[in-house]
């Protein structure tokens, strides 16, 4: 069956990558610029050359942004007729036999195993790294291409290390980068609205979302030199002052932090229990203040170990009370007020990234896909439970 088909019509930028000739493309690109509109274009021409059986991949860090590649592409093409669409599996097959799945890079080791022709690895400078890996594996027998495409977010990740290979001259390997401006100029964005987001984002915000310029941090709300620098070698041997504690929610870990009269962390726990043995483990530790995630189901959870002991109070996250949570625990570390364990709890205060909605304008500090936050979250109540502590203390010596 011959499958009639035109390209769509694309900016100079966007043509200028897709017909690259280079194996592997990273582009660096600005929100809303039409790097996901044009890189699906691509992936179905490159589909169109194979054959019954060989496979074309769409990656995206989760499987809802891989949905809406697939769904883009179901629509994109004027004549869907050509697809047999399996919805459950976010896969097209041409009647050529040709195939192309769009993929979650959530579990890496779920990549590994076929054999890829094409492939565009999207949103890449926030998924794992292992993905990239495993992802690069299934290119090997074929010699396949594959454009890796995503917002500049900071420089510790493995796309932008990919993209300082490409800008040095690396074969094999082409760099691009598309500002929020290249898109006014070609069409795509108005300049009002740039300007406009301009004014009300943080600076660093608007120039890793819209400028494609990495922050040294990736946008780290407490600052790497500021956890490096806070760093303990071990727990603290002073008692236990204060503690705050993550209740578990699915898959994540409930985690206990300990804080003494110096900030230092003086006891850590994370582990996976359920509710009766959570209860147990909570009430076993010293009698000391306790701020608890009462979130949801957390909620009454903590109004029974509230009846038990007094000096434990329920926190509930919302967008607003977590950002002014985090920002409390990022001014506690910059003024080198709290301590910060090395392993587990230092690389989730490292991961954590601000998350902008380009619906709503709001900016929020959270954990990348696919990692935990339970860690920080409990460094943050344990701050939190200090800070309040040490208020409610001046206010009773008259000292406020």
């Amino acid at each position: 069956m011959e499958i009639k088909y035109k390209r769509p019509r694309l900016t100079d930028y966007q043509t200028a990558i897709l017909d690259a000739p280079e194996r592997f493309t990273i582009t660096e690109a600005s929100t809303k610029t039409g790097k996901t509109a044009s890189h699906v274009v691509w992936l179905f021409e490159e589909t169109l050359k194979l054959k019954e059986n060989q496979n074309t991949w769409w990656v995206a860090p989760v499987y809802s942004q891989a949905e809406i590649a697939f769904n883009r592409m179901r629509k994109q093409v004027s004549d869907q007729k050509v697809f047999d669409v399996n919805i459950s599996k976010l896969r097209l097959t041409l009647p050529t036999g040709a195939i192309c799945s769009f993929k979650s890079a959530q579990d890496p080791d779920s990549l590994f195993g076929e054999d890829v022709y094409a492939a565009v690895f999207d949103e890449a400078s926030r998924a794992k790294k292992e993905a990239w890996y495993a992802l690069r594996s299934t290119l090997t027998s074929t010699n396949g291409k594959c454009k890796i495409i995503g917002n500049a977010k900071g420089k510790k990740n493995w796309m932008y290390q990919l993209g300082v290979r490409a800008r040095a001259g690396e074969k094999d390997y082409k760099y691009f980068k598309i500002t929020a401006y290249d898109a006014v100029e070609a069409g795509i964005l108005k300049l009002e609205e740039v300007e406009q987001a301009k004014r009300d984002l943080p600076e660093y915000v608007f120039r890793e979302l819209y400028l494609a310029e990495p922050n040294e941090d990736g946008a780290n709300p407490f600052g790497i030199n500021f956890i490096n620098a806070a760093l303990q070698n071990g727990l603290s041997l002073l008692p236990v002052e204060f503690f705050g504690i993550d209740i578990a929610k699915s898959y994540d870990w409930t985690v206990i932090t300990g804080l003494d009269k110096l900030g230092k962390v003086a006891y850590f726990d994370r582990f996976q229990k359920d509710w009766a043995q959570t209860k147990d483990t909570i009430l076993r530790l010293p009698n000391k203040p306790m701020l608890i995630d009462s979130t949801g189901v957390g909620d009454s959870f903590v109004e029974d170990l509230h009846t038990i002991r007094h000096n434990i109070t329920g926190f509930k996250y919302t967008q607003e009370s977590k950002q002014k949570l985090i920002a409390g625990l990022s001014q506690a570390i910059q003024k080198s007020e709290i301590g910060i364990l090395p392993g587990v709890m230092q690389d989730e205060l490292e991961s954590f990234e601000f998350v902008y909605n380009p619906h709503t304008g709001a900016v929020k500090y959270s954990a990348p896909s696919g990692h935990h936050d339970d860690c920080a979250n409990s460094l943050a109540l344990a701050n939190k439970c200090r800070i309040d502590r040490r208020h409610e203390t001046q206010f009773n010596y008259g000292f406020a």
